[in-house]
């Protein structure tokens, strides 16, 4: 609590009256204040309160921090997991596409030989597109 005191001679003669006086306010937490120190008092109160944002936003900031670095663990996961399904699809078509020339077009070859085919058969489009490869050093590691 702030007792405010208009001028400095009131806190002067109050004083000079009881010279225990700013002992008995402070150990009932008043504080005697003049003009002159009332500013500084309020200068120290807004430094406390700016000190306290301060401190708040950055433990929102370290929250934030750490909810980010745990989600990009999860989206680190299921990007494994999408490389690796990416990787069975490749390796199904590649083995289809070899299936495709080894077996199937040798067949329709000979049935083409014979008489018995009727048209064209059409190729597929070739697969041109890579996954980007990934070359940040914390998705490179193994573990």
């Amino acid at each position: 609590m702030v007792l405010y005191l208009p001028g400095e001679g009131f806190l002067s003669a109050a004083l000079e009256g009881d010279r225990g006086l700013l002992e008995h306010a402070a150990t009932r937490n008043v504080v005697l204040a003049t003009p002159t120190t009332l500013i500084a008092l309020l200068r120290t109160v807004a430094l406390g309160w700016s000190q306290a944002q301060v401190a708040e936003r950055a433990q929102e900031i370290h929250e934030l921090g750490r909810d980010l670095h745990a989600r990009l663990g999860v989206m680190g996961s299921h990007l494994d997991k999408l490389g690796r399904s990416l990787r069975g699809s490749v390796e199904a078509y590649n083995s289809t596409v070899g299936s495709l020339e080894s077996r199937v077009l040798v067949t329709a070859r000979n049935l083409e030989d014979l008489g018995a085919g009727d048209g064209e058969i059409t190729a597929p489009e070739p697969v041109l597109v890579e996954p980007r490869a990934l070359t940040a050093d914390e998705l490179r590691q193994t573990g």
